[in-house]
């Protein structure tokens, strides 16, 4: 599945919507929980920080492995150039007020989903999630 959104303005909601109506999503409700977490964070650092105007498109998709044992997120968008996987995790041993802003919600999706990768390819980010989905 996938669909692109344009502008993604004020859209949070109807993205994240899209993507967990996916018929690739899992029936086990444990699984959608964490996923769909994962999807809001992500969803949310693209339309808050991706274009300074707000007005940029999105494009998201996913796809269930062949075995169906995997299924993977993918977000890209042609926003400013920005790999949030090399922001360091933040220490969540200290107290809120001791911590620097931002990162929990990159921190969040590592720790929700199996494996996070971004690249920058063709002027665009993209974002990549992949989740086990246990079967039987």
């Amino acid at each position: 599945m996938k669909k692109r959104f344009d502008p993604i303005r004020d859209k949070s909601a109807e993205i994240i919507e899209c993507l967990m109506a996916s018929p690739d999503m899992p029936s086990d409700d444990n699984l959608l929980f964490k996923i769909r977490l994962a999807i809001e964070e992500a969803v949310e650092n693209v339309v808050r920080y991706a274009y300074q105007t707000g007005n940029g498109w999105m494009e998201v998709g996913t796809e269930l492995s062949h075995d169906k044992v995997e299924l993977t997120i993918e977000l890209r968008d042609a926003g400013k150039p920005f790999n949030p996987l090399e922001r360091p995790d933040p220490d969540i041993t200290l107290a809120a007020e001791d911590r620097e802003i931002g990162g929990l919600g990159i921190f969040l999706c590592k720790q929700l989903m199996d494996e996070i990768s971004y690249r920058y390819e063709d002027n665009c980010n993209i974002l990549t999630m992949k989740k086990k989905i246990n079967i039987g």
